[in-house]
């Protein structure tokens, strides 16, 4: 594409950068993506940005929603909607597919279209599958428009812990124990799938973790004690992703560590970590979200551990060829040894989350942490890069 036909940036336009704030989904972590929106959307500095919040419903509609962060989270252990925020019932958000324009459409039926402008930048902050994923990613790419965060491959490969952990192994990150249960295994023959679950126990022993291969924030996992609870977990973990992956347990203290991209590449936050939950079996979405587990930050670490989770935290961010931001989540092994458990490309970002918690400690508040995932956007073009 000649010079000519690229769009003008915001400076050119004599206008402030127009951020859209996409958020909710059709993934089981459509709630929590939204709370995550309201922090953000309650932080960006409406002095340098202007902002238009755009939600995915649950089914797929990209909808126009009000821009009221206080509706966007928990209350009384009730979960926010991207319905609940939506302007209209049937209005509909559409991208340009033409990178020599970024202008948004708004469409209602019986109504002439309406133009919200030109887009400089998306700040996605869905999690899971059609937005974490890579999928919303591509779209992105193939629309010519910056967005926060990692890109196509760095987001599929974050999102499925299968292959997340296959590159990682690649280069030679140390993980733990793990079998696939792939889908076409498990409905041409389940009970050899189990057999091969259940050799795996007799080789690390239990419990073990079930886990659907492409989700976050521990929904769909459950902790297994021996093998009678084994074909009600694969069939929760498969209510969320027909590709289940099974865990071997890991004794030692969980830690986590942030990395985010700055103009000489990408650093460490100081990290912390998540004690064990006494009203919990694990680290489940109850304890993150609704119960407000604590986590420590920083991390009791010597600074010979410290260094080293950062270290390897980055090595994770170059593994993946993340870009933006990740969290990357490791345990700490009873023999001194950080096995790296996964990472999240779109961590979250609600006011208890452990990505800002660690920034903070690092030195860099909610607003400018937000404040620089954008800037880094916009220094990167789509395309190959």
């Amino acid at each position: 594409m000649s010079s000519e036909n690229l769009p003008q940036t915001p400076e050119q336009q004599g206008r402030k950068p127009r951020v859209a704030v996409v958020f909710g989904g059709r993934s089981s972590e459509h709630a929590i993506s939204v709370v995550t929106a309201g922090a953000v959307l309650r932080s960006i500095d409406r002095s340098k940005y202007e902002v238009l919040p755009i939600g995915i419903t649950t089914d797929g509609r990209w909808a126009l929603t009000a821009d009221a962060p206080e509706r966007m989270a928990i209350a009384d252990r009730r979960l926010p909607d991207v319905e609940s925020l939506a302007e209209s019932p049937d209005g509909t958000v559409v991208l340009p597919v033409d990178p020599a324009s970024r202008e948004v459409v708004y469409t209602e039926p019986g109504s002439v279209p309406k133009a919200l402008g030109e887009v400089d930048v998306v700040f996605p902050v869905l999690h899971g599958p059609y937005g974490e994923d890579g999928t919303l990613q591509g779209l992105l790419e193939l629309s010519g428009i910056p967005y926060v965060g990692c890109g196509v491959l760095a987001s599929a490969v974050g999102q499925d812990k299968d292959y997340m952990k296959r590159v990682f192994t690649s280069y030679g990150l140390n993980v733990g124990p793990y079998v696939t249960i792939r889908p076409r295994e498990w409905d041409a023959d389940r009970d050899a799938a189990t057999a091969k679950v259940l050799d795996f126990a007799a080789e690390h022993g239990w419990p073990l973790f079930v886990k659907p291969a492409r989700a976050g924030s521990s929904i769909g996992i459950t902790k297994v004690d021996d093998a009678s609870g084994l074909d009600a977990a694969i069939a929760e973990a498969r209510r969320h992703d027909p590709k289940v992956i099974v865990e071997a347990l890991l004794r030692g203290r969980e830690i986590e560590c942030g990395v985010l991209e700055f103009e000489d590449g990408p650093r460490a936050s100081a990290p912390a970590e998540i004690p064990p939950v006494s009203s919990h079996d694990f680290y489940d979405f109850e304890a993150k979200y609704i119960d407000s587990a604590a986590g420590l930050v920083p991390a009791p670490l010597t600074p010979e551990q410290t260094a080293e989770v950062q270290r390897l935290a980055i090595e994770a961010f170059e593994a993946a060829s993340c870009e933006g931001l990740v969290r990357a989540d490791f345990f700490l092994t009873e023999d001194g040894d950080f096995v790296i458990n996964e990472i999240n490309t779109m961590p979250g970002f609600t006011p208890i989350s452990m990505y800002p918690r660690m920034w903070q400690e690092s030195g860099i508040e909610y607003p400018e942490l937000v404040d620089r995932l954008i800037q880094a956007a916009l220094r990167r073009s789509t395309g190959l890069r």
